[in-house]
């Protein structure tokens, strides 16, 4: 009897339990589950805020605020860090893939412009606001790099800056364009390069012009970007910027590999001179007698092709 006893008060004491147990809100049996009742519950707002700004995985979103009881700075923080560190080991394991997607950007300011291209395996990544905004985060830290080297010259500059050279440039917040580079494979999970960027600076009087083609960037209005890109240097009377986006058009349409001169006659459907060129909307004209009708020299030039330089 003693013993049905003891049994009959275990049950009862189990059913006491189980109807305070019942008084306790769902969340907090969830937090007792899942965290031994020291992490609060994740606030879905935050949740779907912090998948917005990251780009990365609701699972990954999740993880980060329940580890730091939903401060979503800290949380953002982290999983920013955890990309960076994935992506140096993703960068390692995937370097030999063809990375021929991409995006070229443009940047025009006053007297300077840069071109740069950024390249991703697929055109899918290419489309994605945050590989855009890798591309911009390139040309703002070339523009920074061209502006401190121009700095108290004067005269025509241009340079070339090649993988190596744009790895150790700085962005905002002070880490590497290479750290930057690490980040985004992390987080979108291709094989990446910054490949290449050309910089421009013309003195007074000179005019630059540019046009991309081929793509658009997501609520980017500062940098353009496109599959393929051009910068025009010239002189013109009327300084029209309608002339340079037209020059810089065709030199994206017909491809030329020198400048050639002013007096240079054409050698037909092959030629590779800017001047001699059949002009591209006008074929009864080459660019050189446009040129003279608009009283205007081009002076120099710069076409990038997305995937050109990588074959």
């Amino acid at each position: 009897m003693l013993m049905k006893y003891s049994v009959m008060g275990l049950f009862g004491a189990a059913r006491i339990a189980g109807a305070e147990l019942r008084k306790v809100p769902v969340s907090q049996h969830m937090r007792c589950l899942h965290t031994g009742c020291v992490r609060l519950a994740v606030d879905k707002a935050l949740l779907m805020k912090l998948r917005k700004s990251t780009g990365y995985t609701f699972v990954n979103c999740k993880a980060a605020l329940e580890k730091f009881n939903n401060d979503i700075t800290q949380a953002e923080n982290w999983l920013n860090e955890q990309a960076q560190k994935e992506g140096w080991s993703k960068a390692s394991k995937l370097e030999g893939r063809k990375a021929k997607e991409g995006l070229i950007g443009v940047l025009t300011q006053d007297t300077s412009a840069v071109m740069v291209e950024v390249n991703c395996e697929t055109d899918f990544v290419a489309k994605n606001e945050k590989f855009q905004q890798l591309v911009k985060d390139v040309a703002l830290s070339t523009m920074e790099h061209l502006n401190t080297k121009a700095a108290g010259k004067a005269g025509y500059m241009k340079s070339t800056l090649q993988a190596e050279d744009l790895a150790s440039l700085n962005v905002s917040g002070g880490s590497s364009l290479a750290d930057q580079l690490a980040l985004f494979i992390g987080r979108l999970g291709e094989n990446m390069s910054v490949t290449r960027a050309v910089c421009v600076r013309v003195p007074t009087g000179w005019k630059i012009g540019s046009y991309v083609h081929g793509g658009s960037a997501q609520g980017m209005t500062e940098v353009a970007m496109g599959k393929y890109g051009a910068l025009v240097v010239f002189q013109s009377a009327e300084g029209s910027d309608t002339l340079g986006r037209k020059l810089a058009q065709h030199v994206v349409g017909e491809a030329p590999e020198a400048l050639g001169n002013m007096d240079d006659l054409p050698c037909g459907q092959s030629e590779t001179r800017l001047l001699p060129q059949a002009l591209m909307w006008d074929a009864s004209l080459t660019v050189a007698e446009f040129l003279r009708q608009q009283n205007a020299k081009v002076l120099d030039f710069a076409r990038f092709q997305c995937g050109e330089a990588s074959k």
